[in-house]
């Protein structure tokens, strides 16, 4: 969530009608002009279709983001969740306007969620805590309050979510589907049906307050014994379906001055506990909290008695991973991480990346690229470029310019006609361990992966 800006409304678009009618008509547009451009261009040279028709794709993807963009409640989390995972089947030009569509961070009237709170908990329980009306942060779903619990002023903080948000799930999917299909922008049809079904589970799961309450509590348990995190209390007299209150955890984001300015040593400590959470989830836990999103997280700024802790604010997107899928993909990271080429193609082979029938050369390209991804939590550096380390022989997170080599990398290789569609679960593992790297990456860190990945292979 973003702090809300001075602007507020009075209710959210929700109903059927009227959002079904605002997509469809800027899907209706989009589509046109796209056909219109076809007519238009007939005659020209296919270079001059081919220049033309990128400059139109690009201009109608940033058209389509900014009427998403106007919608508040799951059409835009749907946008953002289609800029993280919409590589594998839409234009980049689409993704790359989808990920300037930010929260509308726009606060939703006092009045509003006042009502909505009265509803979901009560007048009584209410009466039991004095609550800010002014928002610490909003978002596309809902907002968030901070109150203090009268009995014995206990900072909470009140996510409460929007009137009619968790109703209009269904009808935003189908018309985003509806304006994707009028805009003739859909580069995958089977991958996409793919992720509408998991992405549509998964909003689904965020609205559920209830079930994020029990992910929060479950985290709480497991890392009880780790000062490195800190884990909101939940607490339940004060949460319902659509509200969670939990104590309230100030600290800084990752991007903040004082985070980034911090000593080498604090910096790779806040890195070294994010990369051994991921870990700990994917490789101990079997589930993920698959939000890659910075203001997931904060730092708390420790002392000559305790390490900075990495706050873990939001747990609405934990994901678990049938072991069909987990064990394969363990071996792949253990044979990635081991340089085990024959091993790592044999379970990409049966997590369908590749097919055993693929020419040699092909299935060699894939593990040259995979083998580059993997390049932080190797188990050694020996093929890692002089620039991507220190003095110390330490990986430099920031200077190691790695998702660019990857993509040159990936772009020269002959895999395009045989690369198959990753499986399901791949796409958010992948995106979550794109955020790490990213959060990490931000810090400057300059340590090596690979002895916090070995610490968690079996």
């Amino acid at each position: 969530m973003t702090p809300p800006s001075d602007k507020s409304i009075n209710r959210i678009k929700t109903g059927f009608l009227e959002r079904r009618l605002e997509i469809a008509k800027a899907g209706f547009i989009s589509g046109s002009r796209i056909l219109s451009h076809s007519a238009a261009n007939f005659w020209a040279s296919p270079e001059e279709r081919e220049r033309s028709k990128k400059k139109l794709i690009a201009e109608q993807a940033q058209y389509i983001a900014d009427e998403m963009g106007k919608l508040k409640g799951s059409v835009v989390k749907i946008g953002q969740m289609l800029a993280l995972y919409g590589e594998y089947f839409l234009p980049k030009e689409i993704t790359d306007a989808l990920h300037t569509l930010e929260e509308d961070t726009a606060k939703l009237e006092w009045s509003v969620i006042e009502s909505q709170l009265v509803k979901e908990l009560g007048r009584a329980k209410l009466n039991k805590l004095d609550i800010n009306k002014t928002p610490l942060a909003a978002a596309s779903l809902g907002q968030v309050h901070c109150a203090r619990r009268l009995k014995d002023n206990k900072e909470l903080c009140i996510k409460v979510q929007y009137p009619g948000v968790a109703k209009s799930i269904d009808s935003d999917f189908n018309a985003i589907i509806q304006l994707l299909t009028f805009s003739q922008l859909i580069t995958s049809k089977r991958a996409f049906e793919q992720w509408f079904r998991e992405a549509r589970e998964m909003l689904y799961q965020e609205v559920d307050y209830e079930q994020e309450a029990h992910h929060t509590q479950f985290a709480a348990q497991m890392l009880k014994d780790d000062e490195r995190y800190i884990v909101p209390e939940v607490f339940p007299e004060f949460s319902s379906k659509a509200v969670l209150t939990t104590s309230y955890e100030p600290g800084l984001t990752v991007t903040d001055d004082m985070i980034t300015k911090l000593p080498l040593r604090r910096r790779n400590h806040i890195a070294k506990a994010s990369l051994d959470l991921f870990l700990t989830e994917l490789f101990d836990w079997g589930e993920i909290q698959t939000d890659p999103n910075f203001g997931n997280y904060r730092v708390r700024l420790g002392n000559a008695k305790q390490h900075d802790q990495l706050i873990l604010l939001d747990f609405g997107a934990m994901k678990k991973f049938p072991k069909t899928f987990l064990d394969p993909f363990h071996n792949l990271v253990c044979a990635a991480h081991l340089d085990q080429r024959d091993l790592f193609l044999e379970n990409a082979i049966a997590l369908d990346f590749m097919r055993s029938d693929y020419p040699p050369e092909v299935l060699e390209n894939f593990a040259d690229v995979a083998m580059e991804i993997i390049e932080p939590l190797a188990s050694s550096y020996r093929n890692v470029p002089d620039f991507a380390l220190n003095r110390k022989g330490e990986y430099r997170w920031a200077e190691s310019n790695l998702p660019r080599r990857v993509a040159k990398k990936a772009s020269q290789a002959s895999l395009s006609k045989y690369f198959a569609l990753p499986p399901k679960e791949f796409m958010f593992v992948n995106r979550k361990l794109m955020g790490v790297y990213s959060f990490i990456k931000t810090l400057r860190a300059e340590f090596n992966g690979g002895k916090t990945l070995a610490k968690h292979l079996r």
